[in-house]
């Protein structure tokens, strides 16, 4: 530097050090003069539009609000600031003593402002050093009620500020004030308030610091920036032997404590509050964050300090996202992607949420924050159960007969065909559900109409639009792993819809209730028609042709149920099942939904990806739990004789010739039961397409594959998988690969 630089920069402090020294002079002269004429013009002026300084809520600080698990751990923070307020008694005295030592030495006897201290800054200022003259309530004021203004260094801002604080502290007492002011001030690194500093530097309650500690965090808020001791160690090390030297003055710790704590070495152990909106399961914390918005603004989700509760189950959670990123981690394929849905059947809280396996925000690295729980896809023929019950509200029996032959002329404009083309004959409504028959289904929502599906959908906790066309009853709109969930809750619970819940209680800032939960269940179906709707999905599983890996595989001792789906191009593969305890959604396919899945370098399929995620996740969730039972009804339902029903593809004497007509007019439940889950004729038709159909092999435990039967048209060998679920792997998907070959359908 230059003599004349340094001459002139001299110059400027010199200077400034000089309006300084006028500026607190004139702030002296202002005050008293406002003190002495309260009514005068100038200062009156400036006491004008003062914000609301009387109500308790302008001293309170931005706080986050936090979410809970069911079992009452953190899962997530919504924040604009990083800061968590505590009460005084959750504050070291040492911090406490400190704070008031170094920043307001007569904080208990002045009012709010301190007119020694505006001398003691005046003296010191004199002298060439700088002392502040603010008081602790000064401070406060300037951060919370005045934190608009806090930057503008004016005579006037100076007034307002001295203004409010003696008004402050006419309402509250010096230990309010102090933990107001010890929850607002700014530690650096991002942390507002003593906690959140304490955790941020040392990975502690605020409760927990030792005096070294407490001396280091009170000494930061005078230059968060130069203090930081994890950028300025030996900076902060100054700055907190200063702190404990004004401590020793005012006699607040023994020259012992001083020396001891003066002589440790600053140990920090850095550690941090929950990230904004993510947390430890960051789709569902993001879908609580879209409810509250539903309610609250974005400033008290963000300032409010509100407590909320979610349903949320950890250790479901958990096993879901193992069984989702096992699965996808080994496909071989980075666009692949799974989401998972789990309720509790009993409440509808919803215990486990999977959007996506690979949570971020950068999509070349396979990221995604996008929730594919909550997003639409295709449903494919996870549809079709929908159509059962319309069907079945409608008086039409699952043991009718249709003829599932493919493909069909539906209209004329509308020619469906089974997967693979399968030609299944003539089989009863049952059936066709567990063969996942399109033709049938396609006669159905002809015979029972399109506005009727709806309506069943709409009821049963189907939210999205539905496009009404008849190839609707084949999934072809968009639905939500979410709504998909909490609808097929309805099979599981004979009739009763609740609605899917996140969010169980919401606390504001000061532990009030603000929402609560009230378990609400509708019977929205007739139990007696649910349930032998819900026994039909149970055949689908216990029959095994598009369910043949939740068939071979799932092992909790409960009953289930459930139905897979499969779009056309094999971008959307779904399987929604339940037991008596839990209803679980699966859907796997690209992020992107616009290509066929892939698995391992071939076409995807339910049987390769969402069923063995369901499985493995219920599985795990349901090991040891004791057998229920779903709920029995023992009302009767009348359903209309079968050969009252007219189907566009279906002869009308089929249904009216008593050898095909198994069910009487009016039937109990339990015969219902035994003609849907076992229906037995003696058409050959019926015969040959169960024949045709695919049973896929299990692997044994010394890691062989079992065989698949492909029916009429060849058998699969799994071969040796080399490990028990290598070769079941191998077993399933050889059996299932030689009953397509054979002719047979798969995992629709």
């Amino acid at each position: 530097m230059g003599i004349r630089t340094r001459r002139a920069h001299k110059h400027s402090s010199t200077h400034a050090a000089g309006f300084g020294i006028a500026g607190v002079f004139g702030f002296i002269a202002l005050f008293a003069l406002a003190l002495a004429l309260s009514l005068g013009t100038v200062v009156d002026s400036w006491l004008q539009d003062l914000p609301d300084y009387e109500s308790a809520d302008a001293y309170l600080v931005a706080e986050p609000t936090i979410v809970y698990a069911a079992d009452g751990t953190e899962v997530a923070q919504y924040y604009l600031q990083n800061r968590r307020s505590i009460t005084l008694d959750g504050i070291s005295d040492y911090v406490k003593k400190g704070t008031v030592d170094v920043e307001d030495q007569r904080f208990y006897h002045h009012n709010g402002v301190d007119p020694q201290g505006i001398m003691r800054a005046v003296a010191s200022q004199l002298i060439g050093r700088s002392e502040g003259a603010s008081t602790i309530t000064q401070q406060l004021v300037r951060n919370t009620v005045l934190s608009s203004e806090q930057f503008d260094q004016t005579l006037k801002r100076k007034v307002r500020e001295a203004y409010i604080a003696i008004q402050m502290e006419k309402t509250y007492s010096k230990d309010q004030i102090l933990n107001m002011y010890l929850n607002t001030i700014y530690y650096g690194e991002g942390a507002y308030g003593i906690e959140a500093a304490s955790v941020t530097y040392f990975n502690k309650h605020a409760s927990e610091l030792t005096l070294a500690e407490a001396a280091a965090l009170v000494g930061i808020p005078n230059s968060p920036s130069y203090y930081d001791p994890l950028v300025n160690p030996d900076a902060c090390v100054a700055r907190r032997n200063k702190v404990l030297g004004n401590m020793l003055e005012m006699g607040d710790i023994t020259q012992e404590e001083h020396d001891e704590a003066v002589a440790e070495e600053l140990a920090l152990n850095p550690g941090s509050l929950q990230d904004e909106s993510s947390g430890s399961y960051p789709y569902f914390t993001d879908y609580v964050k879209t409810l509250l918005q539903s309610d609250f603004d974005n400033d008290t989700i963000l300032k409010g300090g509100l407590r909320v509760y979610t349903t949320l189950e950890p250790d479901k959670q958990q096993a879901a996202e193992d069984a989702a990123d096992s699965l996808i981690s080994n496909s071989g394929n980075d666009e692949l992607s799974a989401a998972l849905v789990s309720i509790d059947n009993t409440n509808g809280h919803i215990v486990a949420m999977v959007g996506g396996t690979n949570y971020g925000y950068d999509e070349s690295k396979g990221q995604s924050s996008l929730n594919l729980a909550v997003s639409q896809r295709q449903a494919g023929s996870s549809f079709k159960p929908f159509m059962l019950m319309a069907a079945m509200i409608d008086g039409m029996s699952p043991t009718i007969i249709l003829n599932c032959n493919s493909p069909m002329q539906i209209t004329s404009t509308w020619s469906p065909h089974n997967y693979e083309n399968a030609q299944y004959g003539y089989v009863s409504l049952a059936r066709a559900t567990e063969l996942s028959s399109n033709t049938a289904y396609a006669q159905v929502v002809m015979a029972v109409g399109v506005d009727r599906l709806i309506e069943t959908a709409h009821l049963m906790g189907i939210d999205s639009d539905l496009a009404s066309v008849p190839s609707l009853v084949l999934g072809s709109s968009g639905v939500t792993p979410l709504e998909m969930c909490e609808a097929y809750t309805v099979f599981a619970t004979n009739g009763v819809h609740r609605d899917a819940i996140a969010i169980t209680k919401i606390e504001d800032r000061n532990g009030n209730t603000v929402y609560e939960h009230e378990d609400d269940p509708k019977q929205v179906i007739d139990e007696g028609v649910a349930q032998d709707a819900r026994k039909v999905l149970e055949g689908v599983v216990r029959a095994g042709y598009t369910t043949n890996y939740v068939h071979n595989r799932f092992s909790a001792n409960q009953p289930v149920g459930g139905k897979t789906g499969t779009s056309d191009k094999a971008d959307n593969l779904w399987f929604c099942g339940f037991t008596p305890q839990l209803t679980t959604t699966v859907w796997v396919g690209n992020r992107d939904n616009n290509r066929a899945a892939y698995y391992r370098g071939s076409l995807a399929s339910t049987p390769t990806t969402a069923q063995p995620i369901w499985t493995n996740y219920m599985n795990a969730v349901l090991k040891g739990v004791d057998r229920e039972e779903f709920p029995k009804s023992t009302e009767a339902v009348d359903y209309k004789a079968n050969g009252s029903w007219t189907f566009v593809g279906t002869s009308a004497s089929t249904n009216s010739s008593p050898s095909w007509d198994s069910a009487p007019e009016t039937t109990t439940n339990s015969t219902t039961t035994e003609t849907t889950t076992n229906v037995t004729t003696t058409d050959a038709r019926e015969t040959n397409a169960s024949n045709t159909e695919t049973n896929a092999g299990t692997g044994g435990a010394d890691g062989n594959g079992g065989n698949g039967n492909g029916g009429t048209g060849g058998n699969g060998n799994g071969g040796n998988g080399g490990d028990e679920n290598a070769g079941a792997d191998a077993g399933t998907n050889a059996g299932a690969n030689a009953g397509t070959n054979a002719g047979g359908a798969t995992g629709q």
